[in-house]
């Protein structure tokens, strides 16, 4: 067997990366694509590796001849490659594919090891492999038959996004056998070329022999195996924090994505905090209905969208202000305060990392559930005095919850003292106690140094829209932030969101009823573990105790390297060994439960 790797592009997409090379001579942490793929093919007993070269051609011969390469390596040369695509690459190359069985592979693919396993270790002769189709994925589908014959190719211009179930992407890496080389593919292949041109791509003719009877070319699907294509430069991002040797580093690089996570196979974001039962399905197909004209049109401008706030959180439109995500909120009003501010730690930081830290008080609860009451703040505050005090309730990553009587006993306090309250309650409504939100208007009208700030996304599960609100009695500085923020600082489809939100109220009560019930449950399920301890929690994320077996981190890399879970390790801003998981749905949850026991179950059996 040997193998073909194409390799005459000129990798446009790239921008300065290939400014003055070929695709697979880009670094994906250090080390070049070619020098990774043909380290991967040298010592599997290959006859020989012909690379189709033509951009930057010579220097990557006089690369690839510089490396310590066993197997055999011939060149092919594209010299018409800026006016041809890949099927004449690969048309150059027919001689070598019929001598004997080839591997087929482009050069700007990235895999690991069990990919070419699982083509090598399969006994069909010819093969395709592919993968589950992914919102991230780009280029040729196929359509895949229960005995693995490929009932169609799919390419770009065909692709229908009604078909998405059906599709499988191919890896654009192959398997073909002498026989089909020679009897099938390389006639189709002049065919086509004699019939088509130069400026095609050769999966087209494998399109073409699927439509025979008795062709051999079957479907092999992958199962989890680590791909990626690399294409442009965030692909590249992408596949850096992929394929990073350096387990602490992958998830360093993981976590300082904030988001961004549907471009990862198979991983699952235990991460970042959303409700996994809203919006109903019912709602996101009204908001699909109207796709086109939320698109094509622009969005009302703040008065509008202050209309829309109010109306869906009781209060007046002079007392709201919307924002791009609550961090716009929180970035506007930070800047207009003065003097000092207290905050509670460890805590959620956005609103630390926008102040100044020597006017910064902070309150570090003694507790091991890092829990605090109204009357602990009112004490320590009330010795150490600041102009504004900043309550996020529940608390991040606590979860600690303080009821609205104690909230109501905290605005009488700041407002005898003469302090601005914030209270931040982006997690208020997946606490058990009914009708605790502070956004109202008489109680916003009667207090205005009270402010009240909600994250859209944590609670009603569109983190994508990108939605905040910021309510006060304080109208003149309500008003001054709607000058602050652009006058279109939201898009039309978050605008839509607030328009129609109000009819799916009775859905979002029953939301939150799934998810305090999945918290009980996933909290018992958790605690049955006894190097676990969960600290109670009244939002829609639990603090685990790792107790002494394994580092937090070291729990947190493996869930991530061998489960594809992501998780927050705490380690740095708890100083102990915490994780924070947030709750998802049942299915979700019971993954991590089963895969934190098999991590820490047999290394307590090591110990004992």
């Amino acid at each position: 067997m040997q193998a073909i790797i194409l390799a005459a592009g000129m990798g446009k997409r790239m921008k300065e990366l290939t400014a003055n090379r070929t695709k697979c001579m880009v670094e994906v942490n250090g080390v070049r694509l070619i020098d990774r793929m043909l380290r991967q093919l040298d010592g599997r007993g290959l006859t020989r590796i012909v690379i189709v070269v033509g951009y930057a051609g010579q220097d990557l011969m006089d690369h690839v001849n510089s490396l310590k390469v066993g197997t055999p390596i011939t060149f092919v040369e594209n010299p018409i490659y800026d006016r041809t695509n890949n099927i004449y690459s690969l048309k150059l190359a027919k001689d070598y594919l019929c001598l004997e069985d080839t591997l087929l592979f482009e050069s700007d693919i990235i895999f690991e090891d069990a990919v070419l396993d699982e083509l090598l270790n399969d006994p069909r002769p010819t093969l395709a492999l592919v993968d589950k189709y992914e919102s991230w994925m780009d280029g040729t589908c196929v359509k895949i038959n229960t005995d693995d014959t490929i009932s169609s190719f799919v390419p770009g211009r065909q692709f229908t996004f009604e078909e998405i179930p059906e599709y499988y992407k191919t890896v654009n890496i192959y398997k073909f056998s002498k026989d089909f080389s020679v009897h099938q593919y390389v006639p189709f292949l002049e065919a086509y070329v004699e019939a088509l041109g130069n400026n095609e791509y050769y999966e087209q003719v494998l399109r073409v022999i699927t439509m025979l009877d008795g062709s051999e070319l079957r479907a092999k699907r992958l199962n989890g195996e680590k791909w990626y294509e690399i294409d442009d430069i965030q692909d590249l991002d992408i596949a850096e924090s992929m394929f990073n040797p350096d387990e602490d580093e992958k998830l360093r690089m993981l976590q300082g994505r904030y988001g961004g996570y549907w471009r990862y196979p198979d991983m699952i974001d235990f991460c970042y905090l959303v409700n996994p039962f809203f919006p109903p399905k019912r709602m996101m197909d009204e908001i699909k209905a109207n796709f086109e004209i939320l698109l094509t049109q622009y969005p009302s401008g703040m008065r509008v969208n202050s209309l829309l706030a109010a109306k869906d959180f009781c209060v007046s439109r002079d007392q709201i202000v919307v924002g791009n995500g609550a961090a716009e909120l929180i970035k506007s009003w930070m800047s207009q305060l003065k003097g000092r501010i207290g905050i509670i730690r460890p805590t959620f930081e956005e609103y630390g990392h926008r102040y100044d830290p020597e006017q910064t008080v902070v309150f570090h609860p003694d507790d091991p559930d890092f829990s605090y009451t109204a009357e602990d703040l009112i004490g320590f505050f009330g010795k150490n005095t600041v102009e504004t005090l900043i309550v996020i309730n529940p608390d991040n990553p606590s979860g600690n919850y303080l009821p609205k009587a104690d909230l109501l006993k905290l605005v009488r306090w700041t407002k005898d003292r003469g302090m601005d309250l914030l209270i931040d309650e982006s997690f208020a409504d997946f606490a058990d106690e009914p009708d605790n939100s502070m956004l109202d208007r008489q109680l916003l009208r009667e207090n205005e140094h009270l402010y009240v700030m909600k994250s859209i996304s944590k609670s009603y599960g569109v983190p994508g829209l990108r939605l905040g609100i910021l309510a006060s009695g304080n109208v003149k500085r309500i008003a001054e932030m709607k000058k602050d923020v652009a006058i279109w600082n939201i898009n039309s489809f978050a605008e839509f969101y607030l328009q129609i939100e109000e009819k799916y109220k009775k859905d979002y009560v029953a939301a939150m009823d799934m998810i305090r019930s999945e918290r009980e449950r996933f909290i018992n399920e958790l605690q049955k573990n006894r190097l676990l301890r969960v600290v109670p929690s009244q939002a829609n994320y639990l603090m685990v105790e790792i107790r002494g077996i394994i580092s937090a981190s070291e729990l947190a890399k493996r869930l991530l390297i061998r489960h594809h879970l992501l998780v927050k390790d705490l380690t740095e801003k708890v100083g102990r060994q915490y994780l924070r998981i947030a709750i998802r749905n049942k299915a979700d949850n019971d993954r991590l439960i089963y895969a934190m026991n098999s991590e820490l179950i047999p290394i307590a059996k090591e110990r004992i």
